[in-house]
């Protein structure tokens, strides 16, 4: 399961995060949001000790989506280093993101 993350230790868990990290901005009313949930859960398990996943969610949470400009939900922003290297936004299949992740994360 994603672990969720708040404005107050985005730093530490993302910024500060020896591996990948997918972060997904999310709500709880968001529909597309819960679409996506089997598939970070799937892919959080492949990707286990390769790449972290963290959601966040955006009702609750105001500095980190406005310092990256979430105007959509879902909005998942790979980080690398500390860097975001990939952005995407709404519903992708697992392969799309599996897609994603490996050319974030090559």
């Amino acid at each position: 399961m994603s672990k969720a993350i708040t404005d107050a230790d985005f730093e530490s868990e993302v910024l500060g995060s020896s591996l990948p990290i997918v972060v997904d901005f999310w709500a709880p009313w968001c529909g597309p949001c819960k679409a996506m949930l089997p598939t970070m859960e799937e892919l959080g398990s492949e990707y286990e000790g390769k790449v972290n996943f963290v959601k966040m969610n955006v009702d609750e949470n105001n500095d980190v989506p406005g310092r990256f400009s979430i105007m959509s939900i879902p909005t998942f922003i790979i980080f690398k280093n500390g860097q975001p290297t990939r952005t995407f936004v709404g519903l992708k299949s697992k392969e799309e993101f599996k897609k994603e992740i490996e050319a974030a994360i090559a």
